[in-house]
Order: structure tokens, then sequence, then C-alpha cells
């Protein structure tokens, strides 16, 4: 017999509740895309150098205290709940992005931080890795997106390369181009909170984005397949 949890006065099965926390969640985060204005379509250049017909900007959201406050939390939440605080030993931001985050969230999961440069510094200590970071430490990445996986992938290495061990990743969102398979090849597994697919629906349904918004995306999803 399945267990049963009552909410607002229903009874549901744990996986019912799971759906409906998982919906309530991507209600939020678009609301919060669509107030801090996250979100443009042009010709956007990447990091990996790939030109993508949207753009996603979640730095934007830091300037916005009771969004970047309740991402924040979302964020705690899914990582105790699907990750567990037993894990990991320290978090590593991935610069620049994903640092006010990744930075906020260890020092709500109380856990010691670092930050992985992309390239090495050539003056000082000379390394990627930035913090405290003994030999055999289980990190957990946490970035705010990925698309291709390649920045995480190259921090991911660095943090192996000094002495750390990497088998999980963290986005708040994941563009679903390619960046989990990527990851997987190095076995790290990669967690989101949400794909671009069910972000693209919802801001559809709330009038943000229009038809043509959408084929877009759900384009750019189908050609990075190929």
């Amino acid at each position: 017999m399945k267990r049963s949890i009552i909410s607002c006065g229903i009874c549901m099965s744990t996986k019912g509740f799971a759906e409906f926390k998982k919906e309530s969640v991507l209600l939020e985060i678009c609301q919060i895309l669509k107030k801090t204005n996250a979100i443009e379509f042009g010709a956007f250049k990447l990091p990996s150098g790939k030109i993508t017909p949207y753009y996603i900007d979640l730095r934007v959201i830091s300037s916005f205290p009771d969004a970047f406050a309740k991402i924040s939390e979302i964020i705690v939440e899914f990582i105790k709940n699907e990750i567990g605080l037993e894990n990991f030993d320290r978090i590593a931001g991935i610069p620049t992005a994903g640092l006010p985050l990744s930075a906020v969230v260890a020092y709500n999961l109380k856990k010691p931080f670092l930050y992985v440069r992309q390239k090495r510094k050539l003056k000082g200590r000379e390394r990627r890795v930035e913090g405290v970071l003994m030999p055999g430490n289980k990190v957990l990445l946490v970035d705010d997106l990925v698309t291709t996986g390649l920045s995480l992938k190259k921090s991911a290495l660095a943090v192996r390369a000094e002495g750390g061990i990497v088998s999980d990743a963290f986005v708040l969102l994941d563009r679903e181009e390619g960046g989990k398979d990527k990851l997987a090849d190095i076995n790290v597994n990669l967690h989101a909170v949400l794909g671009i697919r069910d972000v693209a629906q919802k801001l559809y349904e709330l009038n943000v984005i229009g038809d043509d918004e959408l084929k877009i995306i759900l384009s750019q999803i189908r050609a990075s397949k190929k």
C-alpha cells in the first residue's frame, strides 16, 4: 500500500506530491524569469563558442533580492532531498555566473566553499581551485545552468587534478543540449531542478513567450541531438 501525504486537505501519494511540488517550483521559477527579464531572443555566443538563438541570463536574478532568496531556497531544498548532504564535503562554484548562487547555497548548507578558475592563475599558488581542498574531499559542482557541459567538465577535471572527488554536478536549469551526456562520459551525474523544455512550455502558458519563441527553443533542443 502506498504511503500518503496530506497537503491542503487533499490525500495524495508520495509520487503525486513530488509531481505537485515540481509543478509549483516550475511556476515559481518561470515567474522569476518573467520578473527579471532573464530570457532574450536573438543571436548570442556562448562561452563554448556555440551560437544560440536565445539566451538565459540568470546573473540578473541577484539584482532582485526576493527572487534571489527564493531561488536559493529552491536550490537548497533540491540538494538536500535529491543529492543528499552526506554525499559531498564541499561545494565548488563555477565562475562567473555560478558564483553568487553557489556561495549562498554553500553558506546555507554549512558546507565549505571553493571556486574553480577557468584558467590557471600564473602567480601566487598557481592553482585553478581556490579555497581549501584536501585529497579525497567529495566536491559538488554548482552552476546556474548547463548547455553543452564543457565548463562543468573542465571544472570537474580540474578538481580531480588537485585531489578532489567529483561524482555530482548541480544546475538550476538544463538547456538540454548535451551537457548531461558530456558529464556522464567522465562519470559525473548531472542534477537539474528543471529542463528548458518544461520551462519553455510554462512560459508559453503564461504568455511570456509566443509561438515563434517556443518553436525556437524546441528547435534548438532538437538540433543539438543531431
